[in-house]
Parts: structure tokens; sequence; C-alpha cells
């Protein structure tokens, strides 16, 4: 099966909700997913996803690229209330640390995008892949890239490498990116606490048996792509 084209032209940044879930990155990225979940089609009717922290708008933002692929896509969140399914979806509440309920290899594809560098500490990003590199033979995991010069959730260049007390100073000072602006230190640190950005060698530790890809944005590494194929041979 072809890879689908861009159809539209899709915006690079931004806050809105078209800018966040169907920009032209993501479109990429679907679009490269979309090979693992061929090779898999290609074998079986039906392609089982699990997308770890995902979202539906995520997916429907990008419906173009794949809605002409038989696809079962399970979306595991903390903040979902109960298991139901709609259309191509299966919503489960569920922590992506820790799913010892759902046994291994239980999808066909484990996705992830812009997910670990929100999952607290190291060892949490450890056991999040863990927990990625075992429910599926495949994977596509994605994170903002921590040398990249703009830091992707606080939407302000260079943010991510200012001493924290700037940091925090700025954050009291102004709106920014998807954060108010905060009212005292206790949310300053909330904030600064959400993510965690993460580097090649990061991404390499987490996920040994995976390559790194690379996002590039003029000379600029965007972000970093752990992907276990299964053996598909690259074009």
């Amino acid at each position: 099966m072809p890879l689908s084209r861009r159809t539209k032209r899709r915006p690079l940044f931004g806050t809105s909700e078209e800018a966040v879930y169907a920009n032209a990155f993501r479109a990429k990225r679907m679009n490269n997913f979309l090979v693992l979940v061929d090779a898999v089609l290609a074998r079986k009717s039906v392609c089982r996803i699990v997308d770890l922290g995902g979202w539906k708008s995520y997916w429907t933002g990008l419906e173009d690229l794949w809605r002409n692929r038989n696809l079962s896509i399970t979306l595991i969140n903390l903040e979902e209330k109960s298991e139901h399914t709609e259309g191509h979806f299966i919503y489960m509440s569920g922590d992506a640390r820790c799913l010892d309920e759902i046994p291994d290899n239980s999808f066909d594809i484990v996705h992830s995008n812009s997910v670990i560098e929100h999952v607290g500490t190291w060892s949490d990003k450890r056991n999040m892949a863990k927990e990625v590199r075992r429910l599926a033979p495949r994977y596509y995991v994605q994170t903002p890239n921590y040398w990249f010069p703009y830091e992707p959730h606080i939407r302000l260049p260079l943010f991510h490498w200012l001493p924290e007390p700037w940091q925090l100073r700025i954050l009291m000072s102004r709106p920014c990116g998807f954060h108010p602006r905060a009212r005292n230190i206790d949310e300053a640190r909330a904030i600064l606490s959400d993510a965690s950005l993460l580097d090649a060698t990061a991404m390499t530790t987490l996920f040994p048996d995976a390559r790194i890809e690379r996002e590039h944005f003029g000379p600029f590494t965007k972000s970093l792509i752990a992907v276990r194929d299964g053996g598909i041979p690259r074009s």
C-alpha cells in the first residue's frame, strides 16, 4: 500500500488545534509510521496499535493520511475514566509506566508522540520504555530533542538552556506556550517539572534495540524518534 501524500498545506508551529495536531512535522512522522503499519497489514487484516499517552485529536488531525487502512487504535491515558470503544478507537485508563494488566505483545505496534518527556523522573522514563518494548514487536516513540534551540512546550527560544532561576522568573512574568502565567513559585516549578527533554544518548539508553531517527528543521535536529521495525528494509 503506497504512503498517503499531504493534500493540504499544514502549519509548522503554533498553539492552535490544527498547528498542534495536524502540523507538517507530525504529518511526515505519520507517513513514516505508516511504513510499520503497512508491514503489518501485508500479513494481517487489521493493525493493532496502542498509543501510550495519546489522544483521539492527534489521530483525527491526521486522518486523511491513514483513513484507508484498517486500524484498531487503543488510547491509554491516566485521565480516561472508563474503557469503551468508538469506531477505530479503544479508550483505556492506564499509566504508561506500569501496564502489568496487559500481556506482552498484545499489539502490533506501540506508538507514542511527545509523551516520554512528561512522565517524570529518569526512573519513570525507564519504566515507560520497558513497557513500550514489551507490548509489541514494533514501536515508534518520538520526543523533542533537548539540543533544538526552541522549547516546544514553553514556546520560547533557548528557554530550556537558561539557569533555573531565570526560567522561574520568566514563567511568573507572562503566559508561555501552553501554560498561563504562573502566579507564584509553586506554580512556576510545577510548569518546569511538567517536561524534561531528552537527547540522543538518553533515547539510545532507553531504547537500546531501536534505531534513533532524527527529524530535522534546517541545520538542527528538532525531534528524536526511537523505531523498532521488526526488520523492515529501509527505503
